[in-house]
C-alpha cells in the first residue's frame, strides 16, 4: 500500500495539471470502489475549480472553491494518470483508459486525467471543508512527521508508559500521521533502535534520534519519488527509486549496512514484516 512519500509523490505530479484549474465533463464508470462513490459524486465536482492540493496522512484532498473538498485513498493499486504528460527519464507513459480506469476528467485547461484501481480497495469522498478536520478519517490524527508539530517532545510524551513495541507504536496513526511499515523499519535501523523494545523505555536521547531518522528517511524517499515495490506508479505512470536505497527493509539475510558483522533479520510483527539488524539495533 502506498505511504506518506508515495502519496506525497502523486500529489506533487497532479498539483500542475490540477491547482487553480476548473474541472469539466467528470465521469464515474461505475457505482463504487472499496466504498459507493459519494451521491452525484461526477455532478458535484463538475464546474468545480481545485484550490489547492495538500496531503494529509496518506490522503489526497482537493480543496474545492465550492466549499467542499475531494479527498481520495489510493488503496493498494489505485493510481491517478495525466494524459500528454511528458513521463520522466527512465518512465513508462502512462496507460490512457482501461478497464479499471473507474473515474475520468477534463480541466479547462485541457488535460485529461483518469483513476484506476484494478483492485478496488481505494475511496473518495466529498466533505465540507469547514468540518474536514473532525470527519472520522482526520480526526484524532497524529501531527505531520514532515511538520514542525512532529518533535521530540511531542513523541516523547506520545510514547510515555507504553508497554507496545517502538515498531508497532510508530504505525499509530494516532502517534504520528502517515507512516508506514516501510519508513518504520528504515528509521528504525538508522536510529539504531530494535524494533523489540517497548515505547516507554526509550530515553530522551534515542526519541531524538528517531525523530530525525524518520524525517530524513521520509525526505529522501520523496526526492526519490516513493517506492514502488508491486503497484506503485506516479502521476506520470513511473515508478520511484527509494526502493533500491533500502538499509534493511526485503534484505533479510543480506549483511548489514552499518559498521556491524550483522546479518540483516525478518520477523512478524503484528501481521507485518520487520527487517532489523540483531548486531547494531538495541
Amino acid at each position: 500500500m502506498p505511504e506518506l512519500p508515495e502519496v506525497e509523490t502523486v500529489r506533487r505530479g497532479l498539483e500542475p495539471a490540477l491547482a487553480g484549474r476548473r474541472l469539466q465533463h467528470v465521469r464515474v464508470n461505475r457505482p463504487d470502489l472499496r466504498f459507493p462513490f459519494p451521491e452525484r459524486f461526477a455532478e458535484r465536482l463538475e464546474g468545480a475549480r481545485v484550490e489547492r492540493l495538500e496531503r494529509r496522512a496518506k490522503y489526497l484532498r482537493f480543496h474545492l472553491d465550492d466549499g467542499e473538498t475531494w479527498v481520495t485513498h489510493l488503496g493498494m493499486t489505485g493510481r491517478f494518470t495525466i494524459d500528454g504528460q511528458a513521463p520522466g527519464e527512465f518512465e513508462e507513459p502512462a496507460p490512457t483508459g482501461g478497464k479499471h480506469e473507474h473515474l475520468s476528467l477534463t480541466t479547462d485547461q485541457g488535460r485529461r486525467i483518469g483513476f484506476s484501481d484494478a483492485r478496488r480497495f481505494g475511496y473518495m469522498a466529498l466533505i465540507p471543508t469547514a468540518e474536514l478536520d473532525e470527519h472520522p478519517w482526520f480526526r484524532g490524527l497524529g501531527p505531520e512527521p514532515l511538520g514542525n508539530g512532529f518533535n521530540a517532545a511531542q513523541l516523547k510524551a506520545a510514547f510515555r508508559g507504553r508497554r507496545q513495541n517502538v515498531k508497532a507504536t510508530l504505525l499509530d496513526q494516532r502517534v504520528v500521521a502517515g507512516v508506514g511499515n516501510i519508513y518504520a523499519c528504515e528509521a528504525l535501523f538508522r536510529a539504531r533502535i530494535s524494533p523489540r523494545t517497548p515505547a516507554g523505555k526509550l530515553s530522551t536521547a534515542r526519541v531524538e534520534r528517531l525523530v530525525q531518522a524518520v524525517r530524513q528517511v521520509l525526505l529522501e524517499a520523496i526526492e526519490a519519488g516513493g517506492s514502488t515495490l508491486r503497484d506503485f506508479a506516479n502521476a506520470d505512470g513511473g515508478q520511484g527509486y527509494f526502493q533500491h536505497a533500502f538499509d534493511v527493509y526485503g534484505r533479510e539475510g543480506k549483511p548489514c549496512p552499518g559498521d556491524c558483522p550483522g546479518v540483516v533479520r525478518r520477523f512478524v510483527q503484528a501481521g507485518r514484516s520487520t527487517f532489523w539488524c540483531p548486531g547494531c539495533q538495541t
